[in-house]
């Protein structure tokens, strides 16, 4: 159910409308986009990775400093072969495209999850991605890609173990380190178009306290005005992180 709020009309300066410091999206609604126009399932895909660029773009000029995208689950690979074939093949493209356009906007690309099974071109191609945009200052953009939050789990438990360290020193914070999100802050605000209510396994671990807004638009749809509602949603939740709201004067209320 999208939650019906009254928007910002500028991004806002006052201190008073908090502005998320990490957004995570899962892309969902593509397929469903391309049923409504009679279009093949894989045109629906080519239409949400033409939408990347925008919704990074507007998310950035709200202040957004990390912004992270479900590309391809290690689910998805129980999709018919031609359709995963398919979409690999237009991420590879959309990588060696989108790459170089929001490098020039100082953009720093990440990737999360698994390259073993990805075909060597993909695998090259983000590596070059990676490459050239190391060093810019601007949003940071993971792409998870052929990501699961639970083979990152057992992942990261595995090359603990592989490390000999002894249960006495593992705690939260180290465990964080061994995550594929290890240098990047927890997610403040996690979106999901196209109107489903679950995290398919996306930052299990990390989205404990994190913010959900759900929106019936497909994602190949999420533009700027979808990117402010849910901005504005998020401004106007109380996180309390287990703890208890707070008064003006900030003493805890009863």
């Amino acid at each position: 159910m999208q939650t019906q709020v009254k928007p910002f009309s500028t991004p806002p300066t006052d201190g008073h409308h908090p502005i998320p410091l990490h957004v995570a999206i899962i892309m969902d609604g593509n397929g469903r986009w391309a049923s409504q126009r009679n279009l093949p399932r894989l045109e629906g895909h080519r239409a949400g990775t033409e939408n990347v660029r925008r919704v990074v773009q507007a998310f950035a000029r709200w202040g957004v400093r990390y912004l992270t995208l479900y590309a391809f689950s290690t689910e998805n690979w129980s999709r018919p072969k031609e359709e995963v074939q398919g979409l690999l093949d237009l991420l590879e493209a959309t990588i060696q495209r989108e790459g170089k356009a929001l490098h020039k906007e100082k953009v720093r690309i990440r990737h999360l999850g698994r390259l073993d099974r990805l075909p060597p071109s993909l695998q090259q191609a983000i590596h070059e991605v990676l490459a050239l945009t190391r060093h810019n200052e601007g949003l940071t953009l993971s792409v998870a890609l052929d990501y699961g939050g639970r083979d990152e789990i057992v992942s990261a438990v595995r090359r603990i173990l592989q490390d000999g360290i002894p249960p006495e020193r593992v705690d939260e914070v180290l465990f964080a380190r061994y995550l594929y999100t290890a240098d990047l802050p927890d997610p403040d605000l996690i979106i999901r178009t196209a109107a489903e209510q679950r995290l398919s396994n996306f930052l299990l671990w990390q989205s404990a306290y994190s913010e959900f807004y759900f929106t019936p638009t497909y994602w190949p749809d999420f533009n700027e005005e979808e990117v402010e509602r849910a901005l504005t949603a998020f401004a106007q939740r109380q996180r309390r992180y287990g703890g208890l709201p707070t008064a003006p004067n900030g003493a805890p209320h009863p």
